[in-house]
């Protein structure tokens, strides 16, 4: 692996050692931080950090504030670490550019399966690398978007969302399915995750959000008019 470092947010120890132990196993390079101030500067005095896993209840600075400091100047995925887990901590974090929420306890495997599977995708390579249909562009290796020739910043979920929904156009996809394949777990019966997204993403397509239809007690199906399919 070639030195992808991880920042990894934690005012307790314990819970920084098993992560940085799970994830030093795979061979990623894990910096840690103990309170959110410190991880602010770490973040803006180190290059290259591809990731950061972030507790919400911290002294000095909390996860909330870190996201709010360090996302007008990058998009690196955020994966959010809480005890809570309520629906009005989940929607804070979405509307902070927040990537994965994740509820303690939870498991290291699983933590880290996310950690690979967001890493992956953030740096998709082939020869598909641009996709387009009916004014949107999207470069999966650029890791840009664009309506109609605008450029559209997107978060990095919202951005695999919606490069999922644009690889299948056409295709009825179940809220299974998507979060199978862009959030990288099972689905538990819980579609608000998936639901908020795609909120956000259709309010950034302007005039466009129709591509995305809603199919009731199903999921959501990605396509484009006839008439304006380019």
């Amino acid at each position: 692996m070639n030195e992808v470092k991880i920042l990894v947010v934690d005012d307790e120890s314990r819970m920084r050692k098993l992560i940085r132990d799970y994830l030093s196993k795979k061979g990623y390079i894990v910096l840690e931080a103990g309170d959110g101030e410190e991880a602010v500067d770490i973040f803006f005095q180190t290059k290259d950090i591809a990731l950061i896993i972030l507790d919400v209840m911290m002294p000095k600075m909390d996860g909330w504030q870190v996201c709010r400091e360090i996302r007008p100047y990058s998009k690196v995925p955020i994966i959010m670490l809480t005890a809570k887990g309520e629906e009005s901590d989940e929607l804070q974090g979405f509307d902070l550019g927040v990537d994965e929420y994740v509820t303690k306890p939870f498991s290291p495997k699983v933590l880290s399966a996310r950690v690979d599977a967001i890493l992956r995708r953030s740096n998709a390579i082939g020869s598909d690398n641009v996709l387009k249909a009916g004014g949107l562009v999207l470069d999966k290796a650029a890791h840009e978007f664009s309506v109609d020739g605008k450029v559209v910043n997107l978060s990095f979920k919202e951005f695999e969302l919606l490069q999922y929904f644009m690889s299948n156009q056409g295709i009825a996809l179940s809220r299974e399915k998507i979060l199978n394949n862009v959030w990288n777990y099972d689905f538990y019966g819980d579609a608000r995750t998936i639901d908020t997204h795609v909120k956000k993403l259709r309010s950034k397509l302007g005039d466009k959000k129709n591509y995305i239809t809603t199919i009731h007690a199903y999921g959501y199906k990605f396509d484009v008019p006839k008439e304006k399919e380019s």
